[in-house]
């Protein structure tokens, strides 16, 4: 390994440490969140679309997202690594056979859609992602309860609980 692609390796690492990001692949359906700044205002824009395609090329890394937008077909190129995306996320993941799915472009309407890949390697990702954002919710949930913010399962709130236990003794 030559010197230059040692130092990209190290700049791909800190990178990927930094913000990691999810594995996905083509046929996926992902929102990038973009960092878009408009003269002194920075926001983010969320773009949502199919990844129909991956350039895996150590720091030069990139993913193509096609969506449709008032009827027309339009197609983005995300640098992986650009401080621009802000993050990613995966909404679906897609059961295609291709690597670059360039042959939506020619497509309309339903046959445009990809269907939904619901087992193998795939549907163990999507069920721990399920399981971890169900065991946050879970936790935000039991957090919310014990500050009296919110109420419990049967409808009454803990502090509610406490007080009608408070008066029976």
């Amino acid at each position: 390994m030559n010197v230059i692609e040692e130092i990209e390796k190290e700049q791909v690492e800190k990178l990927a440490a930094a913000r990691p990001t999810p594995e996905f692949s083509p046929g996926d359906t992902v929102k990038v969140s973009v960092k878009v700044v408009e003269g002194t205002r920075e926001r983010i824009q969320v773009y949502e679309g199919v990844c129909i395609g991956r350039k895996n090329a150590g720091l030069n890394s990139s993913f193509t997202v096609r969506k449709i937008s008032s009827g027309e077909g339009v197609e983005r190129v995300f640098p992986l690594f650009a401080p621009s995306v802000a993050g990613i996320e995966i909404v679906k993941r897609g059961d295609v056979r291709r690597a670059k799915l360039y042959y939506l472009r020619g497509l309309r309407g339903k046959r445009a859609r990809i269907a939904e890949k619901t087992d193998g390697y795939s549907a163990k990702l999507t069920a721990a992602e399920k399981a971890t954002a169900a065991k946050a919710k879970e936790k935000a949930r039991q957090e919310a309860i014990a500050g009296g913010k919110v109420k419990g399962k049967k409808g009454k709130s803990k502090a509610a609980k406490e007080a009608k236990a408070a008066k029976q003794e």
